[in-house]
């Protein structure tokens, strides 16, 4: 078995993030899907940013929004929609084969919306009616006004992808915001056996964040490069609690599924590290690593995987909290670090979506 076919039998769902009609068109998500264990796709305003204007691919419907009069709002929306709805249909013997778990493709709301929380659970239901595709997952931030709508969207059976979480302390949000929301759709009578959520903890932003804040303390810090690791396995370790609550069993009588921890941002930022460090790391059953294809190419090649499964969080949580005390004695705050990459996150996500919509309203004109 192939390095990355080993990390799926550990339990890590391979997902891939990007998406471009050039890669549909090609057939080589279809063909990753095999040769590489992909099991699922997310996408964000960057990646689209990056799809449309390197591709030749959008031309044509490009043309025939142009011929109708279409504005750049309306026609990002049905380019996006439509690779992602293709997505859906590549992936979708993936959604059968594993009872509803992975096949799932991620479309994110307008990041412009993400601290406005009926603007947000409105077009969510919008993308959710567009797309039409039973394995689409709605990628929703995790910022404080985002978190009701993760909750109202779920209650109404819509799948989500909780994004841009950075904190232990959102992620308890984010997880009751999940738990109140399968709650809501249990009441309503609706089937919830089908019904899926990942929880997007970023991480290698995590790394650069602390990391320069660290050299700027001292240029020889040997605490660089523990923070992110860190946060996620105690993100997991919160994960694990929560499935040992009443509450929970509560819904999984109910046939709910867990929402899944998806390591996200896992592309080495700093050439000094192991470029397959935040896969090696992470290594643990019942999650998502979502990774552009060069991480997945860097793990297929030298990734560290092992015959018979194994765990690389389980045993860590004391080294993991030791990490943080360390960092905080040196003056690190990692609730500042925290917020200020969840406000740089949303910042980011908006100047792509601004770009996308540059690029698409040039080219209609």
């Amino acid at each position: 078995m192939s390095a990355l076919h080993l990390l799926s039998a550990a339990g890590v769902s391979v997902w891939l993030d990007d998406l471009s009609r050039d890669r549909l068109a090609s057939g080589s998500l279809a063909e990753e899907i095999h040769s590489l264990s992909l099991a699922g796709v997310t996408t964000n305003p960057s990646i689209f940013e990056a799809a449309v204007s390197g591709s030749s691919q959008y031309d044509e419907q490009l043309s025939a929004l142009a011929a109708r009069g279409a504005t750049a709002e309306e026609a990002v929306r049905e380019i996006t929609t439509a690779d992602v709805r293709d997505a859906c249909d590549v992936l979708h013997h993936v959604y059968r084969h594993t009872h509803g778990v992975d096949g799932r493709v991620s479309i994110e709301v307008d990041p412009r919306l993400a601290h406005d929380s009926i603007g947000t659970i409105e077009q969510a239901r919008e993308l959710w009616d567009e797309v039409g595709r039973e394995n689409l997952m709605i990628k929703i931030p995790a910022t404080v006004e985002g978190l009701p709508a993760i909750t109202t969207a779920l209650s109404e059976g819509i799948s989500v992808n909780v994004t841009l979480i950075f904190s232990l302390a959102r992620y308890r949000a984010v997880v009751d915001a999940f738990l109140s929301g399968v709650e809501g759709a249990v009441a309503a009578g609706r089937d919830v056996s089908r019904l899926g959520s990942v929880a997007s903890f970023f991480v290698s932003r995590v790394d650069t964040e602390v990391d320069k804040r660290l050299r700027a303390i001292d240029p020889n810090s040997g605490l660089c490069g523990i923070a992110a690791i860190a946060n996620a396995r105690l993100a997991y370790e919160q994960h694990e609690h929560v499935l040992t609550t009443q509450r929970w069993a509560a819904l999984a009588e109910k046939g709910a599924r867990p929402q899944r921890p998806l390591w996200a941002s896992t592309s080495v930022k700093d050439p000094a590290y192991p470029d397959t460090m935040y896969v090696d790391e992470l290594v643990a059953p019942g999650v998502v690593n979502t990774m552009p294809e060069a991480t997945l190419r860097a793990f297929e090649d030298h990734g560290e995987a092992h015959e018979g499964g194994w765990n690389t969080i389980e045993g860590t949580y004391h080294e993991a909290q030791s990490a943080f005390a360390h960092l905080e004695k040196v003056g690190i705050d990692m609730a500042d670090v925290t917020a200020q990459l969840e406000r740089e996150g949303v910042d980011k996500f908006i100047a792509s979506w601004e770009g996308l919509l540059a690029t698409v309203g040039e080219a209609l004109a």
